[in-house]
Order: structure tokens, then C-alpha cells, then sequence
């Protein structure tokens, strides 16, 4: 995919919409300084060059029942391409899995997980996760709390 030059009210775009991808064109348009219709043209061509890939709601986990937040560092035992594709297809089925990224270092990937309790976490390590063919170790952090959550991209 080529490289997408982006100007200053483009950053601007970025910027507001990571604050509220829910707000109106119109608005938008007005926290940028541009009219409507030029406005929509470039959020399209956001989306089109795939700079914009979607629009999500941020969710309340503990109000939703899910008290647990949780790290994941896992280590397979041969880093061979098959094997490290296998284990990325494999967090995809895996839904207390929320995130995963390939990673340099101790590690070969490092999962972000939810669960409604320590229970549950712990059994998806035990029965699944360590149970996976690829995995070597596992290495589990529990998170005590967040204090920090914005867009995932500073422009």
C-alpha cells in the first residue's frame, strides 16, 4: 500500500476522531476549521488509504463482568514460521484473548486477556493455553488496575 501524505487538518482529523469517533460530520468538521464536505472526503480517504480501519465503542469490562484484566508472555518452542503462524491463528479462536502482538525478546507473543475471574483466567492458562502444542512457557501478570487509556496512536 503507498504512503498516504497526510497535512495538518488531517492530523487534526485523526486527533478528534481517537477523542470521539462518535461525533457528527458537521462537527468534526467545525473542531478541524474546514467546511462538511471536504471534511467527509477526507475521513473517506482516511478510511480508504486504511489509516482509519474502524470505529469502536470502549466498553466498561467490570460493569460487564469482567473483573479481570491480565498479561500474558508466552514463549512457543521452535519461533519457525509455520509454528508462529499456527499460534497467531490460534489467539483468534481464544476469546478471552482481547489483543495479541509478535514480539522481539524473552518472549514470542504477548496476549492481552479478560476474564470474569481469577478463575477463569487460570483455567484458560492451565487447560488451554499451556496445553497449546506451540507453547513452551507462559509468564502471567495480573493487573492491579488501569490508569491510563487514550487512542491507541498520537498524532
Amino acid at each position: 500500500m503507498a504512503s498516504v501524505e497526510l497535512d495538518a487538518i488531517d492530523l487534526k482529523i485523526l486527533r478528534e476522531l481517537q477523542r470521539d469517533g462518535r461525533m457528527t460530520n458537521v462537527d468534526l468538521a467545525d473542531r478541524v476549521g474546514i467546511s462538511a464536505p471536504p471534511c467527509l472526503r477526507r475521513v473517506r480517504k482516511l478510511e480508504e488509504a486504511g489509516i482509519i480501519e474502524g470505529y469502536h465503542a470502549m466498553l466498561n469490562a467490570p460493569k460487564l463482568g469482567f473483573d479481570l484484566v491480565a498479561f500474558c508472555m508466552v514463549g512457543l518452542k521452535r519461533q519457525s514460521e509455520a509454528n508462529l503462524k499456527a499460534f497467531a491463528a490460534a489467539t483468534d479462536r481464544w476469546p478471552l484473548v482481547r489483543q495479541a502482538w509478535m514480539v522481539s525478546g524473552e518472549s514470542d507473543f504477548l496476549l492481552h486477556c479478560t476474564a470474569e475471574n481469577l478463575t477463569q483466567f487460570q483455567d484458560f492458562v492451565i487447560e488451554v493455553l499451556t496445553a497449546d502444542e506451540h507453547v513452551e512457557t507462559v509468564r502471567t501478570m495480573l493487573t492491579i488496575r488501569q490508569v491510563k487509556r487514550v487512542g491507541l496512536v498520537e498524532v
